[in-house]
């Protein structure tokens, strides 16, 4: 499976941006996924993951309330509504397979989210 993130860019504090994730192959579909994200030098982190459905879904506790997450099984593509976003948003965003279930696809490029004045 082949993931590709975009959506990212610069965003004044307090803006908003949408990132998508898209998969290819026929497994997308079964897998519970997740975003995770990473700045320089630090582990990555997961942000927020949901369920292979949609119907359930979980956030990090700097990003709940903030960000959005959801996916289109039809398109294989997955989304992080991200609003009142902060400095410390700022990151590389990536999406993979949910951790909790083992295992992970390989790493796509992911996409830069810069916030700043």
């Amino acid at each position: 499976v082949q993931l590709v993130e975009s959506g990212g860019g610069l965003v004044q504090p307090g803006g908003s941006l949408k990132l998508s994730c898209t998969a290819s192959g026929s497994t997308f579909s079964i897998n519970a996924m997740a975003w995770y994200r990473q700045i320089p030098a630090k582990q990555r982190e997961l942000v927020a993951t949901i369920t292979n459905g949609g119907g359930g879904t979980n956030y990090a506790d700097s990003v709940k309330g903030r960000f959005t997450i959801s996916r289109d099984n039809a398109k294989n593509t997955m989304y992080l509504q991200m609003n009142s976003l902060k400095p410390e948003d700022t990151a590389v965003y990536y999406c993979n397979t949910d951790p909790r279930y083992g295992g992970s696809w390989d790493w796509g490029q992911g996409t830069q989210v810069t916030v700043s004045s």
